[in-house]
């Protein structure tokens, strides 16, 4: 036999040991203990990290999204509510930049330093109800669910509902299988922590509720302490905004009504159907890239289920989690249904990241210690060939559809135009930007001056500034010629600043060759009162 064919085998029989020894060194490290939190760690800031890049290469041709403009205008004035949400995102936002400059790409580093959070918060969750193998799992079947990553890239209320609605429903498991006042403490402030994020969570503290009342262990917690010191420290700690709720006459209700209230069940019921379409659609990769680690190669498919009892599952727990999740899957369509309520997809960000814990807390469920390497073996060829191309998807994307004003225009280039323009002209900081969220949020972003934004005609103001404020201190209004509600804009305008200089300014952003779309802005320079 030659030498040319025996090394071909010898050196796949080096490999298979090779792999294999990779393959326990991780299944020890995610069981030991001592081990286990450094991995899950490691892992949520290699993820972090990767991602961070990945997205900075994706949205290279783009301004950040509108809704990350508007958090870091928020966290500009520390307040107890935004008009439109509670005041969480907004606080979290002022702090990040506080120590991070105000550049894309840390917007970027936020959205995945929270979902990285999330990750470690979901391993925590998972050690109540699986082994620490399960746990790890889990945690990497989570990374491969989009909102994880690529649909992760803005930092909003939705997306920070990825850190306290898993620290919800941890302290409800630690409240559930302790039982004592000082669980019940922890609930009570996950719980606020959770509605000081956004009032959507009422869906998910519900869930919980229902899950408490229908558990067969419902008396045990019932009778305790646990759930009514929870109520209790709630309430107390949901005071101070409450009272701000109050005293701006509960301006966040009026936008969920104004914006999210339907006349056509028809309309609303093709809405349900896409939220539902669509959260199923995100969900099917996931479960699939999981089905694949735990059966592959096929002979072995049968050795994943097996009958018994199974100690790496607790199943009082386990039932805790399948509640909750089928009671947050279904709830929300069907009371989209029952109201007639506008139903975003985005809604559904927050609600399914247990689905992966339900479907490994199955008993008759199997995990081979293999089927660790293979999910992270996965993630990282995921991971690294998302990076790998993200440069060419990038410029892809503008290439298809270079005429997107809302992805493409080039409102950075408008922000830094008009700061230097006011800054000629009166010798002062930029004080105020008047025009929609869409313009007025990136122009806080990306000015030099950071200028609060003042929203025309809307009744749920940010609080951020006020007319009256804005006619002393000057503003710059700025109508966008795209937008449907330029006829409006421009009669606010005439009515608000008859002294201002009027100006038209054209914007256009380019990027590796492509041309994004030429946006005329007509601008209103109002000058400081004297």
């Amino acid at each position: 036999m030659s030498t040319a064919s025996i090394l071909p085998t010898a050196s796949r029989a080096r490999r298979r040991p090779s792999l294999r020894r990779l393959a326990a060194w991780l299944a020890e490290r995610a069981r030991n203990p001592e081990t286990s939190l450094w991995l899950v760690i490691s892992f949520a800031v290699c993820h972090a990290v990767l991602w961070t890049f990945i997205l900075i290469n994706l949205k290279a041709a783009q301004d950040v999204h509108m809704d990350v403009a508007e958090a870091f205008a928020w966290g500009q004035k520390f307040q107890f509510g935004y008009g439109k949400h509670p005041p969480l995102s907004g606080w979290i936002a002022g702090l990040w930049f506080k120590f991070f400059p105000v550049r894309d790409w840390a917007t970027y580093a936020l959205a995945m330093t929270t979902l990285g959070t999330g990750l470690v918060i979901s391993w925590f969750i998972a050690l109540r109800v699986v082994d620490r193998r399960r746990a790890f799992f889990v945690v990497v079947t989570l990374a491969l669910y989009p909102i994880f990553n690529f649909k992760g890239f803005k930092y909003n209320p939705d997306l920070l509902q990825l850190v306290t609605l898993p620290l919800l429903v941890l302290a409800y498991l630690d409240a559930f299988e302790k039982r004592s006042w000082r669980s019940g403490i922890w609930l009570g402030l996950a719980g606020a922590l959770a509605l000081m994020t956004k009032y959507w969570v009422l869906t998910m503290i519900g869930a919980i509720g229902l899950a408490a009342l229908m558990h067969p262990d419902r008396l045990k917690f019932l009778r305790s302490p646990a759930p009514w010191v929870a109520i209790a420290t709630l309430v107390v700690a949901m005071i101070p905004h409450l009272i701000w709720l109050k005293d701006v006459d509960f301006v966040p209700l009026t936008y969920a009504g104004d914006v999210y209230g339907l006349s056509s069940r028809a309309q609303s019921a093709q809405l349900v159907l896409g939220y539902v379409g669509h959260n199923l659609a995100l969900l099917a990769l996931p479960i699939v890239l999981g089905a694949l680690a735990l059966a592959w190669p096929p002979r072995w498919l049968f050795r994943v289920w097996s009958g018994g009892d199974n100690p790496g599952v607790n199943r009082s727990q386990a039932l805790n989690i399948w509640m909750i999740q089928i009671i947050v899957a279904i709830g929300p369509p069907l009371g989209g249904l029952a109201f007639s309520v506008y139903m975003k997809t985005d809604w559904g960000i927050s609600l399914f990241f247990l689905v992966p814990l339900a479907l490994v807390a199955m008993p008759s469920l199997r995990v081979q210690q293999t089927a660790l390497f293979r999910i992270a073996a996965i993630w990282l060829v995921v991971t690294l060939a998302t990076l790998v191309a993200s440069p060419r998807i990038a410029a892809l994307e503008m290439a298809e559809n270079p005429n997107s004003a809302s992805s493409y225009g080039a409102r950075s280039q408008l922000a830094r135009e008009l700061t230097e323009v006011w800054r000629n002209k009166f010798g002062s900081r930029w004080a105020v930007v008047a025009g929609t969220t869409e313009v007025g949020e990136p122009m806080t972003f990306y000015s030099p001056d950071h200028p609060a934004p003042f929203t025309p005609g809307e009744v749920w103001s940010s609080g951020l500034t006020s007319l009256e404020e804005a006619k002393q201190l000057g503003f710059i209004g700025i109508c966008d010629t795209t937008d449907g509600r330029l006829p409006t804009c421009e009669a606010w305008m005439e009515a608000n600043a008859k002294d201002a200089e009027k100006l038209v300014m054209t914007t256009q952003r380019f990027f590796q060759g492509h041309p994004g779309p030429a946006i005329d802005w007509k601008i209103y320079i109002a000058p400081p009162a004297k």
